[in-house]
């Protein structure tokens, strides 16, 4: 069965950088205690491509802020679903969760489930 991954691009504040490299963290142990196989988060470096729809267009970045990319790799989508259910249920989360003190624009995030086409 194919490995599947939750994938997240969003923009963040660059001086909201470390409040949401703080919570990142703490989501990454969370998840990784619940069955997540990986958990990655990677701040923007080279954004300004010149082929393609670069990132900053796409999620209409304003001035100070740069994206985050993130991806968490499950054994199945199924196994997605169990332990999302258990890390969002996580008392630590909660704190966390709410839309209005989030370190980034939630609105703004694109985020999706994808089933592994190449694992090389």
């Amino acid at each position: 069965m194919p490995k599947y991954v939750d994938g997240f691009v969003l923009p963040v504040s660059k001086k909201k950088l470390p409040a949401y490299r703080r919570m990142a963290q703490k989501a990454a142990k969370i998840w990784r205690e619940h069955g997540a196989l990986e958990y990655r988060e990677c701040q923007g470096e080279d954004l300004m491509v010149k082929f393609g729809l670069p990132f900053p267009q796409q999620l209409k970045l304003k001035s100070g802020e740069t994206v985050v990319f993130a991806w968490i790799m499950y054994k199945s989508r199924a196994h997605r679903d169990r332990v999302n259910a258990k890390a969002m249920n996580d008392p630590r989360l909660a704190a966390d969760m709410d839309p209005r003190k989030l370190p980034f624009d939630c609105e703004r995030m694109i985020y999706g489930g994808f089933e592994m086409m190449v694992d090389g």
